[in-house]
């Protein structure tokens, strides 16, 4: 008879099972999903809001998904886009839609499909066979294979007259008229040409593999790319650029509590405002609609009806907001030897010259804001000579197109025919928050740029005045720079560490495996690794082996920093001694 692994007996204890329940938990193919402790203030009811709250991403109808073909020949949703990591979730919309993707009725076409924020930010890792749910973890997901493949079965269906008919009996039904074949004909044959341009345009080689993404140059080629141009197709496809600087998607647990937020630290954060804004950015990078349509009287010279061409959802966006203040960092599950956290506590509070960490992953008081609804933390920007090719993003220039001419008094500048990526995006979300919250006053058609241009700042609703902050202007590395370790212009934030365990792969870029690779020299870290759910509990991180995805993640080093793939710089603690060093794992895990 096979002796109970160590980790079958710790996690009977832990778990209050019998040891045979723990074993077969760990043996069985569909075991059970175990949920990690994230604080009182997080349950059941939250769980499930936040897996399936709407924001306001519109991907496509619904039935037009589960018309279409993955590459194997299966329906599209026939697993519900378990293929590509994404998780089963109990009480959803409908059995085929995964956690984080919503449903939104819509007259015209029925259910929508879209994303929300637990689609990124929801965590499963296998421990042993286990099964460990941690949420507001950064996903394990392939979402350039997803996009990839939508892009492919969409083309598939389009191809020919029998393949199109075979779409349109599974859309509207093999009655349908020739009327509303053709109207769908045309509104599939548009939207593929839009969705087809991002993807061929974006996606880059070699992947981000599973785990990873460029969220920054999707929501870049998003909304300049697909939404502002003055054509029916309102594409711009030259600003659409290859989206080759990955990160690994941040945990949300504290992310609401951070004055500073997004891995370069470029949105001031800690209230609904400033979260909502931050949140919209995203929404727009995932799908969202955002049409604006040019108009000479307003505050920005967009449609006064702004948000009839808006689909963000921004009662779903405060909601989504406040249930993550409530996230907590998941409870290391089975276990920790206190002698060993006493010790590695030390460690960390050294100075970072004798390997700690608490000067710049420490908790202390950040940024005061007035609304706020409890005391900000800080974030620290630090540059540690990590990769910087997303620090290179901030200085990227488009074409304008429908937002020429577009401003915002005492926010944002006029927009001249091209302007930075990163303005044109302020502009968009600001300018819709801003519309939004001016909808309901009398007065808004006669408040032009005239009358508002007028006013002092302190005359300015407080809310308005709260924004002007919300983006700061970072300096940008520059994108034609070669970099070298150790040089400041690129610096990206120091999040506290309460759960860092969970959040593996390390460095913003998702390059080191696990907490003990980040902690040797970066010659010394693995130069690739397979990507998928299997963690390793001691070295804590990736595990080596992955059944997952067949795919994996080759690094850089220290000779190309811009390559998005470099696991250089962060080598705090690489010179503690192997014990110090098992002692200080033992104290991050306890966080």
């Amino acid at each position: 008879m096979t002796r109970p692994s160590r980790f079958a007996r710790r996690l009977a204890a832990a778990a209050g099972l019998s040891l045979g329940a723990a074993c077969a938990a760990l043996t069985a193919q569909a075991g059970p999903v175990f949920y990690a402790a994230q604080g009182p203030d997080w349950g059941r009811s939250e769980r499930e809001a936040f897996y399936f709250t709407d924001q306001g991403s519109r991907i496509m109808p619904l039935a037009w998904m589960r018309a279409l073909k993955a590459p194997d020949g299966a329906g599209f949703l026939a697993d519900g886009l378990a293929r590509y990591g994404y998780i089963q979730g109990e009480n959803g919309p409908a059995a085929d839609i995964p956690v984080g993707f919503t449903l939104a009725p819509t007259k015209a076409s029925g259910d929508m499909i879209g994303m929300t924020c637990a689609a990124c930010h929801t965590r499963q890792i296998e421990i042993e066979g286990a099964s460990w749910r941690l949420d507001g973890g950064p996903a394990i997901v392939d979402f350039q294979a997803f996009l990839a493949d939508l892009d492919k079965g969409m083309l598939a269906a389009l191809k020919d007259e029998a393949s199109f008919k075979a779409f349109g009996d599974a859309v509207l039904g093999e009655g349908a008229d020739a009327d509303a074949r053709a109207r769908l004909r045309v509104e599939a044959d548009l939207w593929s040409k839009r969705f087809h341009t991002l993807v061929e345009r974006s996606l880059p080689h070699p992947e981000w593999g599973p785990g990873r993404l460029d969220a920054v140059s999707m929501i870049f080629n998003r909304l300049t790319g697909l939404d502002i141009g003055e054509g029916e197709d309102r594409l711009i496809p030259e600003n659409i650029a290859v989206a080759n600087a990955p990160t690994r998607y941040p945990f949300l647990w504290n992310a609401a509590r951070q004055d500073l937020t997004q891995w370069p630290g470029f949105a001031q954060n800690g209230t609904a405002l400033l979260g909502l804004a931050r949140n919209l950015g995203e929404v727009y990078g995932v799908f969202g609609d955002f049409q604006p349509q040019k108009r000479g009287f307003s505050i920005l010279r967009l449609n006064r009806d702004y948000m009839k061409h808006n689909s963000a959802n921004f009662d779903g966006l405060d909601k989504l907001e406040d249930l993550i203040w409530k996230i907590g960092p998941p409870a290391w599950p089975i276990g920790l030897d206190s002698e060993l956290v006493k010790r590695g506590a030390e460690i960390f509070g050294r100075h970072p010259s004798d390997g700690g960490c608490n000067s710049c992953h420490g908790i202390a008081p950040g940024e005061f804001r007035l609304t706020a609804k409890e005391p900000l933390w800080k974030t620290r920007l630090t540059a540690e000579g990590t990769d910087d090719a997303e620090c290179k993003l901030l200085g990227r220039k488009v074409k304008t197109g429908m937002m020429s001419g577009a401003r915002i008094p005492f926010v944002v500048d006029t927009l001249g025919d091209e302007a930075p990526a990163f303005t044109v995006l302020k502009t968009a979300v600001l300018g819709a928050i801003i519309q939004q919250k001016l909808g309901g006053r009398s007065d808004v058609e006669s408040i032009g740029e005239e009358v508002l241009a007028e006013l002092a700042p302190e005359q300015i609703d407080r809310d308005i005045v709260e924004l002007r902050g919300a983006f700061p202007e970072l300096l940008a590395a520059d994108p034609a720079a070669e970099s070298t370790p150790g040089q400041d212009a690129c610096k990206y934030e120091a999040r506290v560490l309460e759960g860092i365990w969970a959040a593996a792969p390390y460095l913003h870029n998702g390059s080191v495996p696990t907490l003990a690779d980040l902690l040797k020299p970066a010659a010394e870290r693995p130069e690739s690794f397979s990507m998928g759910p299997a963690y390793d509990m001691e070295k804590v991180g990736i595990a080596a082996e992955q059944s997952a995805f067949g795919k994996s993640i080759v690094t850089t080093g220290c000779d190309d920093l811009s390559s998005g793939n470099s696991r250089c710089g962060h080598e705090w603690g690489v010179h503690l001694a192997e014990e110090e060093k098992r002692a200080l794992l033992e104290y991050l895990k306890s966080l």
